[in-house]
Protein backbone atom coordinates (compact mmCIF):
# COMPACT_ATOMS: atom_id res chain seq x y z
CA UNK A 1 0.00 0.00 0.00
CA UNK A 2 1.05 3.59 -0.72
CA UNK A 3 2.58 5.76 1.69
CA UNK A 4 -0.60 7.97 0.82
CA UNK A 5 -3.28 5.63 0.91
CA UNK A 6 -1.78 4.12 4.71
CA UNK A 7 -1.88 7.55 6.37
CA UNK A 8 -5.29 8.85 4.57
CA UNK A 9 -7.55 5.85 4.56
CA UNK A 10 -11.00 6.87 3.22
CA UNK A 11 -8.96 9.20 1.27
CA UNK A 12 -7.04 7.81 -1.19
CA UNK A 13 -6.72 4.42 -2.65
CA UNK A 14 -3.86 2.38 -4.23
CA UNK A 15 -3.48 -0.21 -6.56
CA UNK A 16 -3.26 -2.70 -4.16
CA UNK A 17 -6.52 -1.65 -2.48
CA UNK A 18 -8.66 -2.32 -5.90
CA UNK A 19 -7.11 -5.53 -6.28
CA UNK A 20 -7.82 -6.85 -2.71
CA UNK A 21 -11.64 -5.91 -4.12
CA UNK A 22 -11.27 -9.19 -6.15
CA UNK A 23 -13.04 -11.24 -3.92
CA UNK A 24 -15.96 -9.11 -3.08
CA UNK A 25 -16.54 -8.93 -7.10
CA UNK A 26 -17.13 -12.83 -6.90
CA UNK A 27 -20.31 -11.86 -4.67
CA UNK A 28 -22.17 -9.22 -6.75
CA UNK A 29 -24.38 -10.09 -9.98
CA UNK A 30 -25.54 -6.86 -12.16
CA UNK A 31 -28.39 -9.06 -13.14
CA UNK A 32 -31.56 -7.49 -11.18
CA UNK A 33 -33.16 -10.52 -9.35
CA UNK A 34 -35.31 -8.32 -6.65
CA UNK A 35 -38.27 -9.02 -5.73
CA UNK A 36 -41.51 -6.73 -6.13
CA UNK A 37 -40.87 -5.24 -3.11
CA UNK A 38 -37.35 -4.54 -3.10
CA UNK A 39 -35.75 -1.18 -3.07
CA UNK A 40 -35.04 -1.33 -7.19
CA UNK A 41 -38.78 -2.15 -7.55
CA UNK A 42 -39.97 0.34 -10.22
CA UNK A 43 -36.27 1.07 -11.33
CA UNK A 44 -36.19 -2.06 -13.27
CA UNK A 45 -38.61 -2.17 -15.92
CA UNK A 46 -37.25 -5.08 -17.35
CA UNK A 47 -34.14 -7.43 -17.40
CA UNK A 48 -30.87 -6.05 -19.06
CA UNK A 49 -30.48 -7.25 -22.46
CA UNK A 50 -27.89 -9.93 -21.38
CA UNK A 51 -25.73 -11.73 -24.42
CA UNK A 52 -27.28 -12.02 -27.89
CA UNK A 53 -28.47 -15.39 -29.56
CA UNK A 54 -26.86 -16.39 -32.47
CA UNK A 55 -29.12 -19.01 -34.97
CA UNK A 56 -27.50 -22.49 -35.36
CA UNK A 57 -30.02 -24.46 -36.76
CA UNK A 58 -33.42 -26.27 -37.28
CA UNK A 59 -34.11 -29.77 -35.95
CA UNK A 60 -36.70 -32.36 -35.42
CA UNK A 61 -38.42 -31.36 -32.06
CA UNK A 62 -37.38 -33.61 -29.19
CA UNK A 63 -39.28 -34.60 -26.08
CA UNK A 64 -37.93 -32.05 -23.53
CA UNK A 65 -37.51 -29.24 -25.86
CA UNK A 66 -39.25 -25.62 -24.72
CA UNK A 67 -42.45 -25.27 -26.93
CA UNK A 68 -41.76 -21.47 -27.00
CA UNK A 69 -38.93 -22.66 -29.47
CA UNK A 70 -41.25 -24.30 -32.37
CA UNK A 71 -40.86 -22.91 -36.03
CA UNK A 72 -44.40 -23.02 -37.00
CA UNK A 73 -43.61 -22.12 -40.63
CA UNK A 74 -41.07 -25.27 -41.15
CA UNK A 75 -43.25 -27.44 -38.75
CA UNK A 76 -46.89 -26.67 -40.74
CA UNK A 77 -44.51 -27.12 -44.30
CA UNK A 78 -43.06 -30.54 -43.06
CA UNK A 79 -46.00 -32.03 -41.05
CA UNK A 80 -43.52 -32.54 -37.94
CA UNK A 81 -42.59 -30.44 -35.48
CA UNK A 82 -39.28 -28.58 -35.60
CA UNK A 83 -37.74 -25.90 -33.27
CA UNK A 84 -35.38 -23.42 -33.59
CA UNK A 85 -32.21 -23.21 -32.08
CA UNK A 86 -29.44 -20.98 -30.51
CA UNK A 87 -26.45 -20.61 -28.78
CA UNK A 88 -26.19 -17.58 -26.68
CA UNK A 89 -23.49 -15.14 -27.69
CA UNK A 90 -20.17 -15.47 -25.44
CA UNK A 91 -18.59 -12.52 -26.57
CA UNK A 92 -19.98 -8.76 -24.89
CA UNK A 93 -17.84 -5.97 -23.78
CA UNK A 94 -18.53 -3.62 -20.85
CA UNK A 95 -17.73 -0.58 -20.51
CA UNK A 96 -17.01 1.04 -17.13
CA UNK A 97 -17.03 4.89 -17.35
CA UNK A 98 -14.98 6.48 -13.76
CA UNK A 99 -15.74 9.81 -12.52
CA UNK A 100 -12.55 10.79 -10.44
CA UNK A 101 -12.96 14.72 -10.57
CA UNK A 102 -12.52 17.28 -8.10
CA UNK A 103 -16.19 17.09 -7.18
CA UNK A 104 -15.58 13.39 -6.37
CA UNK A 105 -13.39 14.93 -3.82
CA UNK A 106 -15.39 15.10 -0.94
CA UNK A 107 -16.67 12.61 2.02
CA UNK A 108 -17.84 13.21 5.43
CA UNK A 109 -17.67 9.52 6.95
CA UNK A 110 -16.24 6.52 5.76
CA UNK A 111 -14.63 7.53 2.62
CA UNK A 112 -14.81 10.39 -0.11
CA UNK A 113 -16.23 10.00 -3.39
CA UNK A 114 -13.52 9.24 -5.67
CA UNK A 115 -12.53 6.48 -3.07
CA UNK A 116 -16.34 5.09 -3.52
CA UNK A 117 -16.63 5.33 -7.33
CA UNK A 118 -13.07 3.52 -7.51
CA UNK A 119 -14.04 0.38 -5.10
CA UNK A 120 -17.28 -0.06 -7.32
CA UNK A 121 -15.46 0.38 -10.52
CA UNK A 122 -13.14 -2.38 -9.50
CA UNK A 123 -15.83 -4.63 -8.39
CA UNK A 124 -17.57 -3.95 -11.66
CA UNK A 125 -14.10 -5.00 -13.61
CA UNK A 126 -13.68 -8.10 -11.23
CA UNK A 127 -17.29 -9.26 -11.94
CA UNK A 128 -17.07 -8.94 -15.83
CA UNK A 129 -13.75 -10.68 -15.98
CA UNK A 130 -15.15 -13.68 -13.49
CA UNK A 131 -17.81 -14.30 -16.00
CA UNK A 132 -15.90 -14.33 -19.05
CA UNK A 133 -16.85 -11.09 -20.79
CA UNK A 134 -14.58 -7.81 -21.78
CA UNK A 135 -13.89 -5.49 -19.54
CA UNK A 136 -12.54 -1.83 -20.95
CA UNK A 137 -12.71 1.18 -18.82
CA UNK A 138 -12.72 5.65 -19.48
CA UNK A 139 -11.07 6.90 -16.45
CA UNK A 140 -11.66 10.32 -16.41
CA UNK A 141 -10.70 12.90 -14.27
CA UNK A 142 -10.65 17.36 -14.64
CA UNK A 143 -7.94 17.28 -16.99
CA UNK A 144 -7.27 13.80 -18.92
CA UNK A 145 -9.07 10.90 -19.66
CA UNK A 146 -8.26 7.52 -19.89
CA UNK A 147 -9.20 5.20 -22.27
CA UNK A 148 -8.64 0.99 -21.90
CA UNK A 149 -9.36 -1.05 -24.90
CA UNK A 150 -12.21 -3.88 -23.86
CA UNK A 151 -9.98 -7.30 -23.40
CA UNK A 152 -10.98 -10.58 -21.89
CA UNK A 153 -7.81 -10.63 -19.78
CA UNK A 154 -6.55 -9.95 -16.12
CA UNK A 155 -3.97 -7.50 -16.99
CA UNK A 156 -6.53 -5.27 -18.57
CA UNK A 157 -8.33 -5.17 -15.34
CA UNK A 158 -4.98 -4.20 -13.75
CA UNK A 159 -4.29 -1.44 -16.22
CA UNK A 160 -7.95 -0.53 -15.52
CA UNK A 161 -7.02 -0.47 -11.69
CA UNK A 162 -3.99 1.56 -12.22
CA UNK A 163 -5.46 4.05 -14.08
CA UNK A 164 -7.85 4.66 -11.51
CA UNK A 165 -5.60 4.51 -8.59
CA UNK A 166 -3.34 7.09 -10.30
CA UNK A 167 -6.57 9.81 -11.25
CA UNK A 168 -7.58 9.36 -7.67
CA UNK A 169 -4.18 10.23 -5.71
CA UNK A 170 -3.74 12.82 -8.32
CA UNK A 171 -6.77 14.91 -6.36
CA UNK A 172 -5.95 17.00 -3.73
CA UNK A 173 -6.69 20.76 -2.85
CA UNK A 174 -3.94 22.83 -4.27
CA UNK A 175 -2.44 20.51 -6.78
CA UNK A 176 -3.29 22.57 -10.15
CA UNK A 177 -6.31 21.10 -10.24
CA UNK A 178 -9.31 23.12 -11.84
CA UNK A 179 -12.93 21.93 -11.72
CA UNK A 180 -14.02 20.67 -14.77
CA UNK A 181 -17.41 19.70 -14.86
CA UNK A 182 -17.63 19.47 -19.02
CA UNK A 183 -15.09 16.52 -18.37
CA UNK A 184 -18.40 14.26 -17.98
CA UNK A 185 -19.36 14.57 -21.06
CA UNK A 186 -16.57 14.14 -22.41
CA UNK A 187 -16.37 10.97 -21.40
CA UNK A 188 -19.42 10.37 -22.24
CA UNK A 189 -19.03 10.65 -25.76
CA UNK A 190 -15.73 8.54 -25.84
CA UNK A 191 -17.99 6.04 -24.52
CA UNK A 192 -20.03 6.05 -27.04
CA UNK A 193 -17.68 5.91 -29.59
CA UNK A 194 -16.63 2.92 -27.39
CA UNK A 195 -19.93 0.83 -27.38
CA UNK A 196 -21.80 1.14 -30.24
CA UNK A 197 -24.10 -1.55 -29.73
CA UNK A 198 -24.99 -4.48 -27.58
CA UNK A 199 -22.92 -3.37 -24.82
CA UNK A 200 -22.96 -2.76 -21.42
CA UNK A 201 -21.93 0.51 -20.21
CA UNK A 202 -21.91 1.42 -16.21
CA UNK A 203 -21.72 5.38 -14.84
CA UNK A 204 -20.31 5.76 -11.83
CA UNK A 205 -20.19 9.25 -11.25
CA UNK A 206 -21.79 12.11 -8.83
CA UNK A 207 -22.91 13.57 -12.35
CA UNK A 208 -21.77 17.01 -10.82
CA UNK A 209 -22.45 19.33 -14.30
CA UNK A 210 -24.78 17.68 -15.74
CA UNK A 211 -26.88 18.79 -18.48
CA UNK A 212 -29.30 18.68 -21.17
CA UNK A 213 -26.48 17.25 -23.16
CA UNK A 214 -25.58 14.64 -20.39
CA UNK A 215 -29.35 13.38 -20.92
CA UNK A 216 -28.85 13.23 -24.32
CA UNK A 217 -25.28 11.30 -24.73
CA UNK A 218 -26.63 9.16 -21.71
CA UNK A 219 -29.81 8.63 -23.90
CA UNK A 220 -28.51 7.96 -26.86
CA UNK A 221 -25.71 5.11 -25.11
CA UNK A 222 -29.38 3.23 -23.68
CA UNK A 223 -30.86 3.57 -27.00
CA UNK A 224 -28.58 0.51 -28.30
CA UNK A 225 -26.68 -0.94 -25.03
CA UNK A 226 -27.37 -1.81 -21.68
CA UNK A 227 -26.81 1.20 -19.25
CA UNK A 228 -26.67 1.28 -15.43
CA UNK A 229 -25.76 5.09 -13.71
CA UNK A 230 -24.10 4.97 -10.28
CA UNK A 231 -24.80 7.99 -8.80
CA UNK A 232 -22.63 8.49 -5.91
CA UNK A 233 -23.80 10.62 -3.39
CA UNK A 234 -22.32 11.88 0.43
CA UNK A 235 -25.36 12.20 3.02
CA UNK A 236 -23.73 15.50 4.19
CA UNK A 237 -24.32 17.23 0.95
CA UNK A 238 -28.17 17.09 0.98
CA UNK A 239 -28.79 16.88 4.77
CA UNK A 240 -26.29 20.17 5.83
CA UNK A 241 -25.97 20.42 9.97
CA UNK A 242 -27.97 23.43 11.44
CA UNK A 243 -24.73 24.70 13.26
CA UNK A 244 -21.70 24.57 10.72
CA UNK A 245 -18.91 25.97 8.13
CA UNK A 246 -17.59 24.47 5.19
CA UNK A 247 -15.17 25.18 2.92
CA UNK A 248 -15.71 25.11 -0.64
CA UNK A 249 -12.82 24.71 -3.58
CA UNK A 250 -12.42 24.70 -7.30
CA UNK A 251 -9.05 23.21 -6.55
CA UNK A 252 -7.51 26.60 -6.54
CA UNK A 253 -10.16 29.06 -5.45
CA UNK A 254 -11.69 28.71 -1.75
CA UNK A 255 -14.87 29.92 -0.65
CA UNK A 256 -16.41 29.54 3.07
CA UNK A 257 -19.72 29.08 3.31
CA UNK A 258 -21.77 29.59 7.22
CA UNK A 259 -24.40 26.32 6.73
CA UNK A 260 -25.38 27.71 10.27
CA UNK A 261 -27.68 30.51 8.82
CA UNK A 262 -31.05 28.69 7.20
CA UNK A 263 -30.77 30.67 4.13
CA UNK A 264 -26.99 29.00 3.11
CA UNK A 265 -27.94 25.68 4.61
CA UNK A 266 -31.62 25.87 2.82
CA UNK A 267 -29.87 26.80 -1.01
CA UNK A 268 -27.09 23.97 -0.57
CA UNK A 269 -29.22 21.39 -0.01
CA UNK A 270 -31.81 22.53 -2.75
CA UNK A 271 -28.92 22.56 -5.15
CA UNK A 272 -27.75 19.33 -3.87
CA UNK A 273 -31.45 17.65 -3.76
CA UNK A 274 -32.36 19.03 -7.50
CA UNK A 275 -29.23 17.58 -9.00
CA UNK A 276 -29.95 14.30 -7.39
CA UNK A 277 -33.70 13.78 -8.20
CA UNK A 278 -32.46 15.38 -12.32
CA UNK A 279 -30.30 12.13 -12.09
CA UNK A 280 -32.79 9.43 -11.16
CA UNK A 281 -35.88 10.85 -13.03
CA UNK A 282 -33.62 8.99 -15.94
CA UNK A 283 -35.18 5.73 -14.92
CA UNK A 284 -38.28 6.89 -16.16
CA UNK A 285 -37.76 9.19 -18.65
CA UNK A 286 -34.79 7.13 -20.16
CA UNK A 287 -35.13 3.70 -18.69
CA UNK A 288 -31.99 2.88 -17.31
CA UNK A 289 -31.86 1.92 -13.20
CA UNK A 290 -30.16 4.67 -11.29
CA UNK A 291 -28.39 3.26 -8.74
CA UNK A 292 -27.66 5.32 -5.41
CA UNK A 293 -24.42 4.74 -3.96
CA UNK A 294 -23.15 6.45 -0.44
CA UNK A 295 -19.44 7.43 0.25
CA UNK A 296 -20.81 6.74 4.18
CA UNK A 297 -21.40 3.34 3.81
CA UNK A 298 -19.36 0.36 2.81
CA UNK A 299 -19.12 -0.41 -1.53
CA UNK A 300 -19.44 -3.72 -1.38
CA UNK A 301 -22.07 -4.22 0.97
CA UNK A 302 -24.19 -1.56 -0.99
CA UNK A 303 -23.39 -3.37 -3.98
CA UNK A 304 -25.42 -6.88 -3.00
CA UNK A 305 -28.15 -4.81 -1.25
CA UNK A 306 -29.08 -3.01 -4.30
CA UNK A 307 -28.04 -5.34 -6.96
CA UNK A 308 -28.40 -8.72 -5.45
CA UNK A 309 -26.27 -11.52 -4.63
CA UNK A 310 -25.91 -14.60 -7.00
CA UNK A 311 -28.13 -17.18 -7.19
CA UNK A 312 -27.86 -20.68 -5.13
CA UNK A 313 -25.58 -23.42 -6.79
CA UNK A 314 -28.63 -26.01 -7.36
CA UNK A 315 -27.23 -28.56 -9.81
CA UNK A 316 -26.38 -27.67 -13.54
CA UNK A 317 -29.11 -25.13 -14.01
CA UNK A 318 -28.29 -22.51 -11.66
CA UNK A 319 -24.38 -23.03 -12.49
CA UNK A 320 -25.44 -21.92 -16.07
CA UNK A 321 -27.28 -19.20 -14.56
CA UNK A 322 -23.84 -17.69 -13.17
CA UNK A 323 -21.89 -17.57 -16.41
CA UNK A 324 -24.49 -15.11 -17.17
CA UNK A 325 -22.74 -11.33 -17.77
CA UNK A 326 -21.86 -9.31 -15.12
CA UNK A 327 -24.71 -6.85 -16.76
CA UNK A 328 -27.01 -9.24 -18.47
Amino acid sequence: MSRTSAKSPGVYVDLDDLIALEYSGRKVSFLPRQSVHSLLSGRFASRLRGRGLNFEEIRDYRAGDDVRAIDWKVTARLRKPHIRVFNEERDRQTIIVVDQRLSMFFGSRRAMKSVTAAEAAAIGAWRVLGVGDRIGAIVFGDRELVEVKARRSRATVLQILAAIASQNQALGVGRGLVSAPAMLNTALDHARRRAPHDAAVIIISDFDGADTTTREAVTALARHNDVIAVLVHDPLQSDLPPSASMTVTDGELQIRLDVGRDSVRRSVSQATQDRLQGIFAWTHEIGIPVLPLSAAEDTAAQLRRLLGGLPARHGRTAVHGQTEAALG
